[in-house]
């Protein structure tokens, strides 16, 4: 039995998705299930909130390729360690700690060894390889848990273990410097905490939603102009991130980027991107996509996310109203990041 747990006792409360389904139908399911126990170099987490991701969403109706079945989603996970695996020796009992999407990767390859984890040919993910959040308890490598930042609440804390951390992946990507131009296109909860990040080293934001109250949100966090993606903003942009899975906006967001302006990808999946006049790609600009995360990134933001601080905006949901906060999340009505409360 690994050190310090007890014998399994008695089953956790979780939302399980075994057929994928539009959400719309209420695909998740409440199911009881054996609590887990932690395997050699495992933490044990019993979980306080999950965050709410478009690729829960994705996950639940589909859109990715099923690779667990049945599966607890979530990936955004903030608990408390309540037991440790054999030879999980970086953290104690007691300790607060993010499980995010990046549930492990085999340390061997070629891209593991060039710092580039996240592309991992063996790489599992959190809620979709790997049990996850939507559930009271969770089992992760001891390695990729995380300490939170102590200015965060649980609830405040979900949201930056994905939605911040690829965000802060897809905005080192596009090398915005202070004094440049960036472009969201979408506003929802990586695009509000990005926002924090460029105002905080003095970039000019342009947010580009549908949605008044998420431009209203855009306004309040700092944003210098917010519009549609079909409108032109004032001043041509230095970069841009695509947060929303619309390949219709890469057009659109090429046709106001600078010279040798940079494009960022942020989405897991996108619609079909339409065909491109060349000339909106002339003049050197770079189209690049986000895939994943590395533990060095989610290091290095929770310590800026704390330091900055940040503040997350979050909307709550329990854990028994999942597929009505999925749907709120796939029509856009959550402003800014959506949370489950489960213990």
């Amino acid at each position: 039995m690994p050190v310090g747990v007890s014998p399994k006792i008695g089953s956790m409360r979780a939302l399980i998705l075994e057929h994928a389904r539009p959400v719309e139908e209420n695909p998740l399911r409440e199911a009881d299930l054996p609590i887990p126990t932690p395997g050699p170099g495992e933490v044990r987490v019993r979980v306080r909130t999950c965050g709410l991701c478009h690729t829960d969403l994705h996950t639940v109706e589909g859109e990715l390729p099923p690779h667990k079945r049945p599966v607890v989603p979530g990936h955004q996970i903030v608990g408390t360690i309540d037991a440790l695996g054999a030879a999980a020796t970086s953290h104690k009992e007691g300790d607060r700690v993010g499980v995010p999407w990046l549930h492990s990767a085999d340390g061997t390859c070629e891209f593991c060894r060039g710092g580039l984890e996240n592309l991992c040919p063996n790489a599992r993910f959190t809620g979709y390889d790997a049990d996850g959040g939507y559930a009271e308890y969770a089992v992760a490598p001891a390695d990729f848990c995380y300490p939170i930042p102590a200015i965060f609440s649980d609830e405040n804390a979900a949201p930056l273990l994905c939605a911040g951390i690829i965000g802060y992946r897809s905005y080192r990507l596009a090398a915005v410097r202070p004094g440049e131009n960036l472009g969201l296109y979408g506003f929802g909860a990586s695009a509000h905490l990005v926002i924090q990040l460029a105002r905080h080293e003095k970039c000019n934001v342009f947010v580009f939603t549908r949605n008044e109250a998420h431009r209203a949100l855009a306004r309040e966090l700092g944003a210098v102009w917010t519009g549609s993606a079909e409108d032109t903003p004032p001043e041509p942009l230095h970069a841009a991130i695509i947060f929303a899975p619309a390949g219709s906006l890469v057009p659109q967001a090429l046709d106001v980027l600078r010279k040798a302006g940079r494009l960022v990808l942020a989405g897991i999946t996108m619609s079909q991107i339409p065909a491109l006049d060349y000339s909106l790609l002339y003049d050197e600009k770079v189209i690049r996509s986000v895939a994943n995360s590395t533990r060095q990134d989610a290091r290095e933001f929770l310590t800026l996310a704390g330091e900055v601080p940040l503040k997350t905006e979050v909307q709550l949901f329990d854990l028994s109203q999942a597929n009505r906060a999925l749907q709120a999340l796939k029509k856009s009505e959550i402003r800014g990041a959506g949370v489950l409360l489960v213990s």
